[in-house]
């Protein structure tokens, strides 16, 4: 990058040695060296539970780290909490939104920036919001003084985001990125990085946590790979490729799963046997055949995750058979884990609802327990214990804990809104086999994802755009290019 300074000619903005952090008797960090430079992207990566958050809300002044010491523009930091990382120019973006929903856009600008005060407050923090939204999301529409509960998932991470980056007193000078685009379209998730690019370029250190790692390759000066709580690898930008940042992490890179249209499903015919009418008039018809797996794309916000919800009230309306539906939710925060429960009680959640083996109408938990047991190893979530509180949990493993109860349900129809989000590499892999192996013994899988990559997998795809189906795209016809002109037309073909 000729805009940028080299590595060398940096000066170091916040310097970490020795850094160890501990829960108890668990180890999160482990001896951590780095010193985070003006001026450069950062990228990190590594396997769900490998410490990255942890990592970063010490940087963010929320853990004070258990040994080691921290340096802030090359002066000792020994006091170093969330207002000493403030003074620094220290903001966060954090994977699970932090956003007050019963408080306007404007509202929660305040709740970081209470210098934001006086006469006329609402408008200028209204315009700053729209001014900053705008720079980073052009024509995202947004206006600044809506309930933050009115808005999708997606404008709710664009308003985390542009929070971020607003500079009011202090100076922003390190902005830390937590899964930023798990929730974003293509698009929008690309008018992102070439901002996070035109930040570091102007002199703010950006860290970008993400399991997508060609976002990484394509915006990092520096990737941090990270596992078991310590730092495995530092690679510079010329060695920041997938294959070797996959390699850092210590897993494989498998060859590609074979993609669901070479699946055998001659036996089955193009018989649909599900079929639902969706949207606002109900005018956008869903097709799914049993053991298939049917795509939602397009840009967010577009109607895929209502549609989904449409389904689903159908799909277990009473009289029609289908009970068992379950939905894995992409807002795990607000529709998916139970806080106060365990990581078993959340797995085994359908027990408690009397499942095909309880006795008598009661808990049978000596088969909650196998069931349990079972998903902990098939899916690999990676906990002391099972008993322990399911926050105990990163997000990522969180969210392969609600795909494990969708599983565990034995149902023949399962709904996935953007299940994968904030799911590392290796255990996406899992996933895609997981869903190729359940629709193999017949199982019927609709899936709504913001990975375009992913809906390699499916067999059919419903490309949606103002809640309206543009195009129905098969395997074989679903590429970048084409997803990108069906989710930009107005009209249903």
């Amino acid at each position: 990058m000729s805009a940028t300074l080299t590595n060398d000619a940096r000066a170091a903005l916040i310097r970490f040695e020795g850094i160890g952090k501990t829960f108890r008797r668990v180890r999160a960090l482990n001896d951590i060296d780095f010193a985070f430079l003006q001026g450069e992207c950062v990228g990190i990566a590594g396997h769900n539970g490998a410490g990255k958050s942890t990592l970063m809300a010490v940087l963010a002044g929320v853990y004070a780290p258990t040994q080691g010491s921290i340096e802030v523009d090359g002066r000792a930091a020994p006091h170093y909490d969330a207002n000493a990382a403030r003074d620094a120019g220290v903001r966060c973006v954090f994977q699970e939104l932090s956003l007050c929903a019963n408080l306007s856009v404007a509202e929660n600008m305040c709740v970081v920036h209470p210098q934001l005060r006086g006469r006329g407050w609402r408008r200028r923090t209204t315009q700053l919001m729209r001014d900053k939204l705008e720079e980073i999301f052009p024509g995202n529409g947004l206006k600044g003084n809506e309930l933050v509960s009115d808005l999708t998932l997606t404008q709710q991470q664009m308003v985390e985001i542009a929070r971020g980056f607003t500079v009011t007193d202090t100076p922003v000078r390190l902005v830390i990125l937590d899964e930023p685009t798990s929730s974003l379209d293509a698009h929008t998730a690309d008018q992102l990085l070439a901002f996070v690019r035109k930040a570091a370029e102007r002199g703010i250190t950006c860290l970008l946590i993400t399991h997508m790692l060609g976002e990484i390759e394509r915006v990092a000066d520096r990737v941090m790979v990270m596992r078991d709580g310590g730092i495995v690898g530092v690679l510079p930008r010329e060695q920041s490729k997938r294959e070797l940042i996959i390699q850092a992490m210590g897993q494989h890179l498998e060859a590609d799963k074979t993609p669901s249209q070479a699946r055998v499903r001659s036996e089955r015919g193009n018989e649909r046997h599900y079929r639902w009418n969706v949207g606002a008039k109900k005018h956008t018809q869903i097709e799914a055949a049993r053991g298939e797996i049917v795509g939602f794309a397009g840009l967010a916000g577009q109607g895929q995750t209502e549609a989904l919800l449409s389904i689903y009230e159908a799909a277990t309306t009473r009289g029609q058979g289908r009970a068992k539906v379950p939905f894995v939710a992409g807002d795990r925060g607000r529709d998916g884990v139970f806080p106060v429960w365990s990581i078993a009680q959340n797995l085994d959640l359908r027990w408690l609802f009397g499942g095909d083996k309880a006795k008598r109408g009661l808990v049978d938990f000596a088969a909650a327990r196998e069931v349990v047991e079972a998903w902990r190893v098939k899916i690999g979530i990676r906990s002391a214990s099972m008993n322990a509180g399911i926050l105990s949990l990163s997000g990522g493993n969180q969210q392969k804990v609600l795909f494990a109860r969708a599983l565990a349900s034995d149902a023949d129809l399962i709904l996935m809104d953007d299940p994968t989000r904030g799911v590392d590499v290796g255990t996406k892999r899992d996933i895609y086999q997981l869903v190729h192996d359940e629709a193999a013994k017949g199982c019927t899988f609709i899936w709504y994802t913001t990975e375009n990559e992913e809906l390699s997998h499916c067999d059919r795809t419903y490309v949606f755009r103002s809640a309206a189906v543009t195009r129905v795209l098969n395997a074989d016809e679903c590429t970048e290019d084409a997803l990108l002109a069906a989710s930009f037309e107005e009209q249903a073909a």
